[in-house]
């Protein structure tokens, strides 16, 4: 007759996983919430100096949950979400304003953490078949909190591009 031996250990860990439980001791998972919304964006630029002719502005920002906040257990992948969007300026005179819309959904431990944003503006103009950046300017990491749930939060920068 065959004989099966579980090691101990083993045992002792599911019994005290079992007892846990039955005692009322919060999973951390459980602790977790979903943030949703959006974060509205609007780039004011103040243009420096002239720009060349058919030359076209464009604003990318991206934005994280606050990696302090960011439950992974709760997700497809340990892979933080980034999303990222991008915006056509509308330029008038040495003045242009682009914005984007960043609609938004995780899963986090604490909304205290709130998100991450970055961005980057690009003024590229054509060279016969080629683009040339001809201007960059940008910023990472600026803390930005949650907007109430389900609700938009509205972000203004004024920059000197």
């Amino acid at each position: 007759m065959t004989r099966i031996r579980i090691p101990s250990l083993l045992c002792i860990a599911l019994l005290a996983s079992a007892s846990a439980s039955a005692a009322g001791i919060p999973d951390l998972r459980a602790s977790s919430l979903t943030v949703s919304g959006n974060y509205s964006l609007t780039f004011n630029l103040n243009i420096a100096s002239v720009l060349p002719a058919e030359t076209t502005i464009t604003c990318r920002a991206r934005i994280v949950p606050n990696q302090a906040g960011f439950d992974p257990a709760n997700q497809q992948s340990a892979v933080i979400p980034v999303r990222t969007v991008t915006g056509l300026a509308a330029v008038t005179g040495s003045t242009a304003i682009c914005a984007a819309e960043i609609p938004f959904s995780w899963t986090v431990m604490s909304a205290r953490g709130g998100a991450v944003l970055s961005y980057e503006i690009d003024a590229v103009t054509s060279s016969g078949s080629f683009p040339l950046l001809i201007r960059t300017t940008g910023q990472q990491n600026i803390g930005v909190a949650f907007p109430a749930p389900g609700a938009s939060a509205r972000l203004n920068l004024n920059l000197t591009f």
